[in-house]
């Protein structure tokens, strides 16, 4: 005999549900405890929990449980305790309520107040979630996060120009190309293969399975036609009152009030996740095996040179690695550089820190690219970790709008792990003319020649370019550029 039951099921729960589990007057004890652990498991397996689970009062249990699926709430929760736990204590503070709103009611319209309460608390409180943490599980791993840290990161300043680069990124899908691209073992087939240190290599493969989230009002699939402010979105019908003599008041009028017709649209974010079922596809079964990627080591500047456009493309590039390192369970490096003895390195993603990646991204998007150029040192930092087993097959990204230049012992040690290890370098330039030093330490520059257009919020529609081509050096001092350099130049991807 147990004489702690029905209060032994407390120690499968968080402590936060102890209290509202404890007191809440709806149902039976041993029920409502017994079936809080299976409630927590389906909505963070992304489910609505069965009927069956209703604390031994359905009557009071089913229009709640109604409200949850309209919500869409076990969708957002899927993956994100604390928000499923959130979802549990409001759950039983409502349905505590129920007997407070007797006997001025009857017990069907207390249970109805209090469905109706709580569908308006998680429908304002939610609003607009769906995206934003599709948006932050790409970024790290919410398990770990507590309710008020979830609710504190989404408030964030930070948070705000995470959801701004995110938007960007949607007009630069070379440069996320670029990024996907980085650390394939194909780029040093003779190097030795990182090492994995919680691996094995007898270790079965994980079965995928799709996910599929819905990103409402993201460039998609045109879904209709409704009302809003959105300019971008504008029908042609709209637009021509703008220059009329008397519609263009009305136009006004109707922008203010976000009346204009607007085209409706919606992205779907397609993702393949572990498979919960643990059930492999007769067809995932029979594939190739996928090529494995290595890590990834991203040289930031954040020089003065740097603010404005160049800064936002930077800041964008160190989001989409994150995504893709969260995405491809790789490693990720920061490397963000300024002038001398200005130097911060931090892991994008560690398995023993999963919120860590988080941080270091929030920290720099918080901070204002200032001071000098000095390329030497995280070059110099890069090459010692890639002789790291850890890094050994890594690609080297650098962003930078060019203004630097290379020691002749840098470029050497550099060669040297290009050589020996098979490293490859790959320059991102925010701006009008390469360098000696970029052409002497990267393998293929990528030049963003419109990168004026991203100086505002919203990506202008054209930008003016002053140049012609990049390779301003090659092409009127070529005996300046040592071979490296002149063919990095001659292979530049595109290059008019």
């Amino acid at each position: 005999m147990n004489l702690d039951a029905p209060y032994d099921r407390l120690e499968a729960l968080p402590r936060t549900l102890w209290l509202p589990a404890l007191v809440c007057s709806a149902g039976r004890s041993e029920a409502r405890l017994a079936q809080l652990r299976p409630w927590a498991e389906a909505l963070e397996r992304g489910e609505l929990p069965a009927a069956a689970l209703d604390f031994a009062d359905p009557e009071a249990l089913a229009p709640l449980r109604a409200c949850i699926g309209a919500l869409g709430l076990p969708a957002l929760a899927r993956g994100v305790p604390a928000l499923a736990e959130q979802v549990l204590r409001t759950l039983l503070w409502h349905l505590d309520r129920i007997v407070d709103h007797q006997p001025a009611l009857s017990r069907a319209e207390a249970i109805a107040r209090a469905a109706g309460e709580f569908h308006a608390e998680w429908q304002v409180q939610t609003s607009g979630w769906e995206e934003q943490l599709a948006l932050l599980r790409d970024l790290g791993d919410l398990a770990t996060l507590r309710w008020d840290e979830l609710r504190g990161r989404l408030a964030a300043r930070e948070w705000q120009e995470a959801r701004r680069l995110a938007a960007l990124l949607e007009h630069l899908q070379p440069l996320a190309a670029l990024i996907e691209r980085l650390g394939r073992s194909e780029h040093a087939p003779d190097a030795p293969p990182a090492e994995a240190p919680h691996a094995s290599p007898a270790a079965p493969r994980v079965p995928l399975a799709e996910r599929v989230t819905r990103l409402p009002d993201a460039p998609g699939e045109l879904r209709g036609i409704r009302h809003s402010g959105r300019l971008e979105r504008m029908l042609g019908s709209e637009a021509m009152q703008i220059r009329h003599p008397v519609l263009h008041k009305l136009w006004r009028a109707r922008l203010a009030e976000s009346r204009l017709l607007t085209y409706e649209s919606e992205a779907l974010l397609v993702e393949r996740v572990p498979d919960p079922s643990g059930r492999t596809p007769a067809a995932a079964r029979d594939e190739a095996q996928p090529l494995q990627r290595g890590p990834m080591i991203l040289a930031v500047d954040t020089s003065g040179s740097m603010r404005g456009a160049p800064e936002n493309i930077a800041k964008a590039a160190v989001l989409q690695a994150l995504r893709v390192a969260q995405r491809e369970r790789r490693g990720c490096l920061l490397i963000a550089f300024g002038g001398p003895g200005e130097l911060v390195e931090r892991e994008l993603r560690d398995e023993r820190d999963p919120a860590a990646g988080l941080d270091a991204l929030f920290e720099l998007l918080g901070q204002s690219f200032d001071g000098g150029t000095d390329v030497q040192a995280p070059i110099e930092r890069a090459v010692a970790r890639v002789h790291e087993a850890r890094w050994r097959s890594a690609d080297l990204l650098i962003v930078s709008d060019g203004e630097f230049g290379c020691t002749p012992a840098t470029l050497a040690a550099l060669d040297d792990a290009r050589r020996t290890l098979g490293l490859r370098v790959q320059g991102i330039l925010v701006g009008d003319r390469e360098t000696l030093g970029l052409l002497d330490s990267c393998d293929e520059v990528f030049w963003l020649r419109d990168w004026r257009r991203y100086g505002d919020a919203v990506p202008q529609r054209e930008a003016f370019v002053p140049v012609h081509t990049a390779s301003l050096t090659a092409l009127y001092f070529p005996n300046a550029l040592r071979p490296h350099a002149a063919a990095t130049a001659a292979r530049r991807p595109g290059k008019p």
